[in-house]
């Protein structure tokens, strides 16, 4: 019955079949070969989308397209330009700092792409900047986005892994900022190597100028983030918070923001919720299919007898497949389907599920800029006029780069847990 599940999701996939429907069919075709009423299949799908914590999700895709439409993220770029821009280079390092902090209001990938990429690109391009040197950084740093947090992927993943979000969360600020540094490091040298300007140096009143006009975006981190840690509200209500904050923003600070444009940023972000929740929906019913037929303790068998119970080598075959998974399918998909496959092996093996949950979205986020399906590098293909082949072949050292770092928080968990410890405690986490 697995290679049935398996098979059948593979190629349904090939043929052409959208994610979500193909998930749904693989799980239909086990209850009908199981013999089971059909009419346990909407009450499973139902049960799927039941978790409260998945209230979040549909708030913060609203949050990030407010940020990106609504004004906010051109003053932040603004402002981080006017402070590193001096520096040789310094427009590319603009590009991922600027990632950094609009990645812990967005929660988003493609929105972090999109609002710094529409608002450096063209910037980047009157400078001298090669496009697709400029275009390939700014969808590597979009892949922040799901790893500072607030994070949809993460919200996901402890939905399945019955974690606390929070924790997931606090975990997550270190392999973010070091992925924004790798990628830094990176850009910098390909600066001096290719003799890219600094900009005009910027005086200190202008600096002031475009700080307080920033402060508003900036606050928008602290009170969603502080709010969470100091226990004023849940995930979910933050969510909720940060669509009202930035709206306030948006609509009456900046002024940038009408009801035509807001409605059209409210359908835009329910189309986008409900295709999130109907891939849950049919992955509870592939996830039935998966616990009844125990395939994921079969899987973490033959893995642990494939490589003598080795944990080393266990978390380097399971971070290969979630990259591979990243480079083919959607985020939230790929999350969905892997999370309960790898977590019985996970658990045998002792590994802390808030440090895998961690690893997971780092790989898959990964997978944003990597080709075939990354979905960073569209936008940015988009922003640009460039084809994809084009943003492509630059980006190859960053991802690298980008991989390095998990690499490196997977072997050590500390970089990872240390933070979520300070707070709750060896015995909390």
């Amino acid at each position: 019955m697995g290679l049935v599940l398996a098979g059948s999701f593979i190629l349904f996939l090939v043929i052409g079949v959208p994610v979500g429907l193909a998930i749904g069919c693989s799980g239909l075709l086990i209850v009908i070969l199981s013999d089971f009423p059909l009419a346990m299949i909407p009450q499973t799908m139902f049960s799927g989308n039941e978790s409260f914590a998945l209230v979040a999700v549909p708030f913060f895709v609203l949050a990030g397209d407010i940020l990106a439409k609504g004004g906010i993220s051109e003053r932040i770029v603004a402002f981080a330009q006017s402070t590193l821009g001096r520096f040789r280079g310094g427009l590319s390092i603009v590009s991922t700092v600027a990632s950094m902090f609009i990645a812990a209001i967005s929660g988003s990938g493609a929105a972090t792409t999109a609002a710094v990429g529409s608002a450096l690109l063209p910037e980047l391009k009157e400078k001298g900047y090669d496009v697709d040197f400029s275009a390939a950084l700014i969808a590597a740093s979009g892949t922040i986005g799901v790893v500072i947090p607030p994070s949809v992927p993460m919200v996901l993943y402890a939905v399945i892994a019955g974690i606390s979000v929070a924790k997931l969360f606090m975990a997550g600020f270190i392999p973010g900022i070091l992925m924004g540094l790798g990628l830094i490091a990176y850009s910098i040298y390909v600066a001096r190597k290719r003799g890219y300007p600094a900009a005009e140096p910027t005086s200190g009143r202008e600096k002031w100028r475009l700080f307080l006009q920033a402060s508003w975006g900036l606050m928008t981190p602290v009170i969603i983030l502080g709010g969470i840690f100091s226990g004023y509200f849940t995930p979910s209500e933050a969510a909720a918070v940060a669509v009202d904050y930035s709206l306030i923003v948006a609509f009456f600070v900046y002024k940038s923001m009408d009801f035509r444009k807001f409605y059209r940023l409210v359908v835009g972000a329910g189309v986008t919720s409900s295709l999130i929740m109907f891939i849950i929906a049919t992955s509870k019913l592939f996830g039935w299919g998966l616990a009844f037929y125990e395939i994921p303790e079969a899987v973490a068998k033959i893995m642990l007898d494939a490589v003598g119970g080795s944990t080393s080598l266990i978390l380097l075959m399971i971070m290969v497949i979630i990259l591979l998974a990243g480079m083919f399918m959607e985020t939230a998909s790929a999350l969905i389907i892997l999370t309960p496959i790898f977590l019985p092996t996970i658990l045998q093996m002792g590994v802390n599920l808030v440090h895998f949950g961690v690893l997971i979205s780092i790989g898959l986020a990964i997978g944003m800029a990597t080709p075939p399906v990354a979905i960073d590098i569209y936008v940015a293909s988009a922003i640009t006029g460039l084809p994809i082949e084009k943003i492509s072949r630059p980006i190859i050292p960053m991802v690298l780069v980008l991989i390095a770092v998990l690499l490196l928080v997977t072997y050590v968990p500390s970089i990872i847990l240390s933070l979520p410890m300070l707070i709750w405690g060896p015995a909390g986490i």
